[in-house]
């Protein structure tokens, strides 16, 4: 098998060591050159100086939990690295150890057989983490809000029948005081802003309830986790528009897409960036965020078509962002879904649309183009003959004869197409 590259290195990497390996080919023959580093700074400094010292270049390591991005950001700028998918570079079974795996990876990069992983740059990853921790502490509020509704419940007080919003103005007040030690109805009642819709009688009776001492604690202790979280996500929230600050046109104009907030525009870019060269075409996009059946074809059989895991942060905002997008009467996402989901479901039709969305955010990124929705009738221009033989079918199975004759309208635009 041909080398393509005569010098290069590859690193197995772990949490408190790295293991070096130095791949170096004159003519036909192979010389690696096998070294162990510490992961701390001057351990890794001490590596790029080894790599330097032998001019490797490029040199791979495997995606390994959180442990590769240190070495990344010491080495970067000072050597070409490729970042590899553990499970695409899987050694075969048999004796393994860490020089082995090293030895492994350079091997495979040596001869090209190392698809690199999309790693963005450094402030787009900022903002990565920035969407990342405040879905993670969103979650969080959604956890304590679930275990306030469970303490209500066993104080038997039905006060999530009565308020749609627990945490909203009347919601509040309401816990604030009961934790104060409020238990009269008419009291509590006295507390909320007097918007409430249900009937003040079902309000009287839903507040009326056994609270402990015990109860209030937890109230107290719930619904201080809360705010404190959500001041979290304030402060996360004034730090994400500064960071989008410098391309907030590019955000502005995503979210001109159907179902697209400016915070899905924002965990948009902080997923796959502003650069689309990084990605060869749509499709690659696409197979990345794992918004595309699986390739599982055994002699001749398809075995599997679910998802891969692909870009979970992504895929699970973009399918959010798709239920909103369907929503929207009279357009291009809405006659999609509604074409798809009678024959393949809605949860197949919604990842599809999710993959549209996708798809649009690609091609305006690339092209830098505002959005231009392709309209509820999209699918019916594209092929008038195959809608007209489909109604036909449908209305002659009803047992109806169909004589089909073109109007002056229908004749004007065959014309003019």
């Amino acid at each position: 098998m041909t080398s393509l590259y005569p010098r290069c290195g590859a690193l197995d990497v772990h949490k408190e060591t790295v293991v070096a390996c130095a791949r170096v080919q004159k003519g036909t023959r192979v010389n690696r050159d096998v070294a162990t580093f510490a992961t701390t700074t001057a351990g890794l400094c001490a590596l790029a100086d080894w790599l330097a010292a032998r001019r490797c270049s490029p040199v791979a390591m495997e995606a390994t939990g959180v442990y590769w991005k240190p070495v990344w950001h010491v080495l970067e700028g000072r050597c070409e690295l490729v970042l590899a998918n553990a499970a695409a570079v899987r050694n075969v079974p048999g004796r393994k150890s860490d020089v082995t795996d090293a030895v492994w990876l350079a091997d495979l990069l040596a001869h090209g057989l190392i698809r690199a992983s999309f790693v963005p740059p450094a402030p787009i990853q900022a903002l990565r983490d920035l969407t990342r921790t405040r879905k993670q502490l969103v979650r969080q509020v959604a956890q304590h809000t679930l275990r306030l509704q469970k303490t209500l419940e066993d104080a038997n007080l039905k006060i999530t029948g009565i308020v749609t919003d627990l945490l909203g103005p009347s919601g509040r007040a309401i816990l604030r005081a009961l934790i104060a030690g409020e238990t009269d109805p008419e009291r509590l009642l006295a507390h909320t802003t007097g918007r409430l819709r249900a009937p003040r009688a079902r309000l009287l009776a839903g507040l009326h309830g056994a609270v402990t001492a015990h109860h209030r604690f937890l109230l107290h202790l719930h619904l201080e986790q809360i705010e404190a979280l959500q001041r979290a996500i304030a402060q996360l929230e004034a730090r994400v528009a500064e960071l989008i600050a410098p391309v907030h046109e590019s955000v502005a104009r995503l979210t001109t897409i159907p179902g697209v907030s400016h915070l899905v525009a924002h965990v948009l870019v902080a997923e796959v960036g502003l650069d689309m060269t990084h990605f060869p075409s749509p499709a690659h996009l696409r197979s990345w965020a794992g918004l595309c059946p699986r390739l599982d074809e055994s002699a001749g059989k398809r075995r599997s078509t679910r998802l891969r895991p692909g870009a979970p942060w992504l895929k699970t905002t973009l399918v959010q962002a798709a239920w909103a997008a369907v929503k929207v009467k009279q357009s291009y996402f809405r006659a999609q879904f509604l074409r798809l989901r009678a024959r393949r479901g809605p949860k197949r039709a919604i990842v599809a649309v999710a993959a549209s969305l996708l798809t649009t955010v690609y091609c305006m990124l690339r092209d830098g183009t505002p959005y231009r929705d392709l309209g509820a009738t999209y699918f019916d221009q594209r092929d008038r003959s195959h809608t007209l033989r489909r109604l036909t079918r449908r209305i002659e199975a009803l047992g109806y004869h169909v004589a089909v004759r073109p109007t002056a309208s229908a004749r004007g635009l065959a014309i003019s197409s």
